[in-house]
């Protein structure tokens, strides 16, 4: 069973495009996130043999336990995708039915199947019963604000054999605006019918608020999204405030080296044309709410070599 391998308390790095690459997730798993997913990927794009999408499912055993996240709106590609990935033998196989944006959500895949219930509960049925890998489930509270069924489709989800849920704590329509609300990812939990993992995600942006909700809603774990953009360091802080041990701050040399650090391996993994793209999504992230930083942000967007990004980030170092 997939809950006997996770701690009894889950802090994890929540899957996102173009970010939870594996040369990041390995920097977030050293910082202390207890589980890591991959990228989320196309089951057409698998079923099609797009050698990019196999590339986002592959893993180094460092980063156990891991699962690799699919998304699509049809059972026949999502059926086949989860067995394709089945042979990269994760530790689980999530689906993802959370993901708001139009490429996503926009065809039906994603959050969008919480238009359509019965459809998102056969699927996921149908892909229980194909592979042997745990599954998984990662989705929001539901459509839009006059139907949020969370708590039945937990129910339903766990009915036909999925080992974990992971719930947004906002609703399709909402996107990212607004606050997430978490008392109906505490109302799942306290289900006396549930049984298995319920991790939430939303919105934890502070170690004072993943302790507060992890008390408060009782949750198995927490997965973190946005606030771990760039910023890999937060996990060490969560696990330090958890084990009651003073939290440390990276300093501006660690910021430094590890944004080095993830820029290196990217380049070296998939080509300096793809990676410097990528990482202009991290610098501002890195170096978040320093002071000064603005000018060499502005430099960095404008970079095409990672030579010119590690000239830019020595002068970080150097003087601020």
């Amino acid at each position: 069973m997939l809950k006997d391998i996770l701690p009894p308390f889950t802090l994890g790095l929540s899957p996102m495009d173009d970010v939870t690459t594996k040369e990041y997730r390995q920097i977030c798993r050293r910082f202390g996130a207890d589980v890591l997913y991959t990228e989320f990927v196309a089951s057409d794009a698998l079923v099609r043999d797009v050698e990019k999408s196999y590339d986002k499912a592959s893993f180094a055993p460092m980063e156990r336990p891991i699962g690799i996240q699919i998304f699509g709106n049809e059972q026949g590609p999502l059926v086949d995708a989860a067995q394709r990935m089945e042979s990269f033998q994760p530790d689980f196989i999530d689906i993802n039915w959370g993901c708001p944006m139009k490429k996503v959500a926009g065809k039906g895949g994603g959050s969008g199947i919480l238009a359509d219930i019965p459809k998102m509960i056969s699927i996921t049925s149908a892909i229980v019963k194909a592979v042997k890998t745990p599954v998984t489930v990662k989705t929001r509270l539901g459509y839009d604000e006059k139907s949020k069924p969370i708590v039945e489709i937990a129910e339903r989800l766990q009915d036909v054999g999925i080992q974990m849920i992971a719930i947004h704590g906002r609703t399709k329509q909402q996107m990212y605006r607004g606050d997430a609300d978490w008392t109906l990812i505490g109302k799942v939990k306290e289900n006396p019918r549930m049984t298995i993992p319920v991790f939430g995600n939303g919105d934890i942006n502070s170690v004072e608020k993943l302790l507060e909700y992890k008390n408060r809603y009782g949750v198995d774990g927490i997965l973190v999204g946005r606030h771990a953009v760039g910023n890999p360091f937060f996990f060490r802080e969560c696990k330090q405030a958890l084990n009651g041990e003073q939290v440390t701050l990276p300093t501006m040399q660690e910021k430094v080296g590890v944004c080095k650090e993830h820029l290196l391996a990217m380049c070296e993994n998939i080509g300096e044309s793809r990676a410097i793209p990528i990482m202009k999504k991290f610098y501002a992230r890195y170096f978040l709410a320093v002071p000064g930083f603005k000018p060499y942000k502005l430099k960095l967007m404008e970079t095409k070599t990672s030579e010119q990004v590690l000239s830019i980030l020595k002068d970080v170092g150097d003087n601020l």
